[in-house]
């Protein structure tokens, strides 16, 4: 059986991550954490007991968090319009999947959410929804040019538009690679900006998300978003000490998403 069609079925997989960060330039700086992620579609989704979604529980995943205007999202029916718009529609073989960090006892924060339009066990087009610390979104639309399924070697670009973090210019690109398979999924980052930028990485086994798994990770790693949101603001503050100049926030895009 394809990925698509354990998505379709109502299955919930569970990405737990090892993210990597690394600052090049005159002033460098990286770490390492874990996280956990839920890959699922949320049309079809049958989550177990600890993830509800559009309620309370110790996870929980809002409709109104993702898809379009922070706060005020739209969920599937935005990320359908926007894939509409590239000239994906939706197709019998086709789920709309996202991969994101479900709110921990009510609070949420993700850096970056990943709408994926996947395809059997191919991936066929991304939206990846960029929030900063500001209460700001934008979204980057990523669609190979030749209509080719996104395999490892696929390499999608965007003109960095969205204020992400105040030690860094909106200024150079975002290059992305995913490498999606039934078991495992990596996403590369890499943002360029002349000799500066940074590289990112996302990658871990995907398996079933069951309440022995939400438990499990919730011990190992407590506090879920409020502890990513603490670790930003840990290394906001060591780039300080090293010397690394704020910028102030400017508004965001006037357009919600770009590719």
């Amino acid at each position: 059986m394809t990925l698509a069609a354990h998505l379709l079925r109502g299955e919930v997989l569970a990405l737990r991550a090892e993210i990597t960060h690394a600052r090049r330039g005159a002033l460098t700086h990286s770490f390492r954490s874990r996280t956990d992620h839920v890959l699922l579609a949320p049309e079809t989704a049958r989550p177990p007991r600890g993830l509800s979604l559009d309620r309370f529980n110790l996870l929980a995943l809002h409709r109104r968090d993702h898809g379009g205007v922070r706060g005020a999202g739209q969920g599937v029916d935005w990320a359908w319009a926007q894939f509409a718009r590239a000239g994906l529609d939706r197709g019998p073989s086709r789920v709309l999947a996202l991969l994101t960090q479900p709110r921990f006892l009510g609070y949420g924060f993700n850096p970056v959410s990943f709408w994926m339009l996947i395809e059997g066990d191919a991936l066929r087009a991304v939206i990846a929804e960029v929030n900063n610390t500001f209460g700001q979104r934008h979204s980057y639309l990523l669609v190979p040019s030749d209509g080719a399924p996104i395999t490892a070697g696929t390499r999608l670009s965007a003109r960095k538009v969205f204020h992400v973090s105040p030690f860094q210019d909106i200024s150079g690109e975002y290059r992305f690679r995913f490498a999606l398979r039934p078991d495992s999924l990596s996403i590369r980052i890499s943002q360029i900006d002349g000799e500066a930028g940074v590289e990112t990485a996302m990658t871990g086994p995907l398996v079933p998300l069951t309440t022995r798994v939400i438990l499990g990770g919730a011990l190992r790693r407590p506090g879920g978003a409020l502890r990513v949101i603490a670790q930003i603001y840990w290394h906001a503050l060591r780039l300080k000490l090293k010397g690394a100049a704020y910028r102030p926030c400017p508004p965001p895009p006037h357009e919600e998403i770009s590719r």
